[in-house]
């Protein structure tokens, strides 16, 4: 899909983003290829993230609450079943991963998390690609400075990363995005997940939407 410019006056999180989109469905269980793939969410930290325009919808919260899905997070730190800084595997793919999300630690801050349900060990390494959804169209997060570990996840175990975004205190409406299109590092498929991501109407001079690499973070 050809990812379009928001609408409204210019929304913080416009401000230095470059708008792209790259194509794939899944689902939240993680049970299916995309049927339009498209570039692959690199494993480099200078380029803009990138995430699909399509896919079946995933069970998620907003950015201050919790989600159905599972809640925990593992990394190249040990959080949770398994956790390595060497790769182990071959790398995950969209169809064994389920999504969900949570609530950051602070205000500002989404986490979204990925469980393998793949019956053999995959690794992970980089900056997945996230597109943000709205009524008047879609914004790609854009990267943070932070180094990416490599997470070798065993069947079961999880991993995160965070989106951070300008939460709306302007007491207007502000605008919000209603979906998340989520592509893996190094991958060409995306799953799609229900979100509620509020953020200040403004002249595009403030703070933007970023994502974390893999692995990062608690």
């Amino acid at each position: 899909m050809r990812v379009q410019k928001i609408s409204l006056l210019a929304v913080a999180v416009a401000a230095g983003l470059s708008l792209t989109a790259c194509g794939g469905s899944d689902n939240n269980s993680g049970g299916g290829d995309s049927s339009s793939p498209s570039s692959a969410a690199s494993d480099t930290s200078g380029a803009q993230g990138s995430g699909g325009s399509t896919g079946s919808t995933g069970s998620t919260g907003s950015g201050a609450t919790g989600s159905t899905g599972q809640n925990g997070g593992q990394s190249s730190s040990a959080h949770g079943p398994t956790g390595s800084g060497r790769a182990s595997g071959a790398g995950c793919t969209t169809a064994h991963l389920s999504f969900s999300t949570s609530g950051g630690m602070g205000e500002g801050e989404l986490i979204v998390n990925m469980k393998n349900t793949g019956s053999a060990n995959c690794t992970l390494h980089g900056f997945p690609g996230v597109d943000l959804k709205s009524k008047d169209g879609t914004v790609s997060a854009s990267r943070s400075k932070l180094a990416a570990p490599t997470v070798t996840l065993q069947p079961g175990a999880e991993t995160r990363f965070t989106l951070h975004y300008p939460p709306n205190n302007s007491g207007g409406s502000g605008e919000t995005f209603t979906q998340l299109v989520v592509t893996p590092p190094n991958e060409t498929h995306s799953t799609t997940l229900n979100a509620g991501v509020n953020v200040p109407v403004t002249d595009g001079s403030g703070p933007g939407i970023t994502v974390d690499p893999v692995g990062t973070g608690k």
